[in-house]
């Protein structure tokens, strides 16, 4: 007799637990999907004609400077990576030699489980239907007219 409201209780209990879940996920990708447009230079652009809703005549004269800003904004996150990734392994080189082996291996591990969350991540990111326009992840895109390159930038 009393088993009964007690596996209701429950049930109610996981219902709400996996209802929160799915409501905090939700909330937390609409939050974050505003900063996703600039990831990617197709993105950039792409959020932008989206934000502006220009007319034809204003779309072709901003292409031009999208396509501009939307390479340096792409050049600039690489950069920013490959020198983010230089500076940690100059750190972990000079940190290493004042540390015990037990310290090394523990850095060692978290090392390798950040890094097979980052390929899972980016396994879940080719996957994820926004990035259908993405040129990176869909080859059949055809590229759009690319503008000379920007004064100082190589």
């Amino acid at each position: 007799m009393k088993t009964k409201p007690i596996l209701i209780v429950l049930a109610t209990l996981i219902i709400g637990f996996v209802l929160g879940m799915l409501t905090s996920a939700q909330i937390r990708y609409h939050k974050l999907k505003p900063m996703r447009v600039y990831f990617s230079e197709e993105r950039f652009r792409d959020g932008f004609f989206q934000t502006i809703q220009p007319d034809e005549q204003q779309k072709a004269k901003i292409d031009l400077v999208l396509n501009k800003y939307a390479r340096i904004n792409s050049e600039l996150q690489s950069t920013f990576r490959k020198d983010l990734d230089a500076s940690m392994k100059l750190f972990r080189k000079e940190v290493d030699s004042n540390l015990t082996k037990e310290q090394v291996a523990r850095l060692k591990e978290m090392d390798e489980r950040r890094q097979k969350m980052t390929r899972k991540n980016r396994r879940n990111y080719e996957n994820d239907t926004i990035n259908n326009n993405d040129r990176r992840h869909n080859p059949n895109r055809k590229p759009s007219p690319e503008s000379p390159p920007p004064p100082g930038f190589p």
